[in-house]
């Protein structure tokens, strides 16, 4: 599409120039002066596209501090230098002109027209802003992971997501008012630590209807981060741009690596799906799948893993009775 566009930019330039040259008896020159005004163009739109407009701004902003700071040492120059200020004029303006264009670029990244807009409505401008998903709230580990020091900042709380952990503490379902009282319970604990600032805003979106969509509009106003453990909020934020922070994820990077070959002690609990399994668990909760290990739900077996299978849902361990993989082990030996 952008590409039949730009064609299309450049073959009017250069029809442009074509006819107004034979108007003038400059054919020939009118198509190569529009060829390459058109080509000028193309060049400015993909150097603005690839441009954030807060480096656009920045640089705008800095090139005219710069100019006015050159101008002002000129002043006491004047009287100085005379007649000769046109040389050194010169060069404090190209040289201050252009530092404060880098500098304005270079820190004008950082500016969005999200934080355009909260300076507008006098809101300050903060690093390192989280907001809380409901189902992270109830789910209960970010307190934990809060308490431990690895997060830290300013966690923002909808007014949205708070009515709707409102409303689920007040259901008549016990389960779902259980739920819902365990997330206060987690927000008032998270309140009071001293690394974490949670600030509740009013900010809403009457014309969205969905929480989720609610919150990554927000985070997008903010520029955000968000913090959850639903896989399909997660999905939804990174098409749009928004960084997320996943608890799943980051339960799943924190499991022991266990590596093909190693032994572990497993307590047997159920039986598995195959014929003849076993199923245990580690304690981070790690599934592992045990052949031949029927015969010994209730106890406690040695076993060694034999492959490991990362999925979304987690890591699954696959496994032998320890004395059958060293037999097996022996019989290829010899």
């Amino acid at each position: 599409m952008y590409l039949i566009l730009r064609i299309a930019v450049f073959l009017i330039f250069s029809l442009s120039g074509y006819f107004i040259g034979i108007k003038y008896n400059y054919g020939t020159y009118g198509v190569l002066v529009g060829s390459i005004l058109g080509l000028f163009a193309i060049a400015i739109e993909y150097l603005l596209k690839n441009f954030k407009i807060g480096s656009i701004i920045g640089g705008f902003i800095g090139i005219s501090l710069g100019l006015l700071f050159a101008n002002l040492l000129l002043l006491p120059l004047k009287q100085i230098l005379g007649d000769d200020i046109k040389a050194v004029s010169f060069g404090l303006m190209a040289v201050f002109g252009y530092g404060g264009l880098l500098l304005g670029m270079g820190k004008g990244s950082e500016i969005s027209i999200s934080n355009i807009f909260r300076l507008f409505r006098g809101q300050s401008l903060e690093e390192d802003i989280k907001i809380l998903d409901t189902s992270v709230i109830i789910d209960g580990r970010i307190a934990d992971v809060c308490e431990s020091g690895f997060l830290g900042g300013t966690f923002i709380l909808p007014q949205f997501i708070l009515q709707e952990l409102q409303h689920i503490a007040d259901s008549a379902d016990s389960v779902k008012r259980a739920r819902g009282r365990r997330g206060l319970d987690i927000l008032h604990k998270i309140q009071k630590m001293s690394n974490i600032t949670v600030r509740i805003v009013e900010e809403d979106f009457p014309k969205i209807k969905e929480v989720d969509s609610k919150l990554v509009a927000l985070a997008k106003l903010l520029n955000a981060k968000v913090i959850t453990n639903d896989f399909n909020l997660n999905k939804v934020a990174e098409l749009q741009g928004v960084s997320v922070l996943n608890i799943n994820e980051l339960s799943n990077a924190l499991k022991p690596v266990v590596l093909p070959g190693e032994s572990i002690n497993v307590f047997i609990l159920k039986e598995g799906k195959e014929h003849n399994q076993g199923v245990a668990y580690l304690d981070d909760g790690t599934m592992v799948v045990v052949e031949n290990a029927r015969r010994l739900i209730g106890k406690n077996a040695d076993v060694t893993v034999t492959s490991v299978l990362q999925t979304t849902a987690g890591r699954m361990i696959f496994s032998k009775l320890k004395e059958e993989y060293e037999k097996e082990e022996y019989r290829a030996i010899k």
